[in-house]
């Protein structure tokens, strides 16, 4: 998923005050809450995502929603809103997430698959390829896509292993096309 610029600059101004007032870690498990209440309520990202709603009335609704946050965190989103940036808060929080991790070391790695895939074979997979390795922390992500027909797809960070049937016959097609 691609990340906006804005959701970059806001995310790296939250880490660098974070860090300097060794706030980081509360503002971290506090943002995945934000992602996590963003991406669970619908009805919050409509209203947010209303035009006509002033961004006082915004702040107020957020300000009752996040009030058991810090205050860095509640500061943030009240910034982000009083800039008219609210439809851009879940991916702030998000990208401070990611900042946070890869200052850690942690690999996001997201394996897409046809069907569900049980435990042994998830680490299986994970196993067959280098871009994983086992002594590294990472945070999976699982997606189930039947167009992909069999196989998988894993990604981590800007590295992909594409060994999908679909891209498979794809690939078929094209060699078939060029004959």
């Amino acid at each position: 998923m691609l990340t906006s610029k804005v959701a970059k600059r806001y995310a790296q101004g939250l880490l660098d005050f974070t860090t300097e007032s060794g706030q980081t870690a509360t503002v971290f498990s506090e943002m995945k809450d934000v992602v996590k209440i963003m991406t669970e309520s619908q009805d919050l990202k409509k209203f947010f995502h209303t035009p006509y709603i002033d961004s006082k009335k915004k702040a107020e609704v957020a300000n009752e929603i996040f009030k058991g946050l810090s205050s860095s965190s509640r500061n943030i989103i009240t910034l982000v809103i009083r800039h008219g940036r609210e439809n851009q808060l879940k991916n702030i929080a998000q990208e401070f997430i990611n900042k946070v991790e890869d200052i850690n070391g942690v690999q996001r790695v997201t394996l897409t698959t046809a069907t569900p895939l049980s435990k042994e074979n998830i680490d299986q997979i994970l196993g067959s390829t280098n871009l994983v390795s086992a002594d590294s922390n990472f945070d999976l992500i699982v997606h189930v896509k039947p167009e992909i027909l069999g196989g998988y797809i894993l990604r981590v960070g800007d590295q992909q292993v594409d060994a999908s049937v679909r891209s498979k016959l794809n690939q078929v097609k094209k060699d078939f096309s060029l004959n």
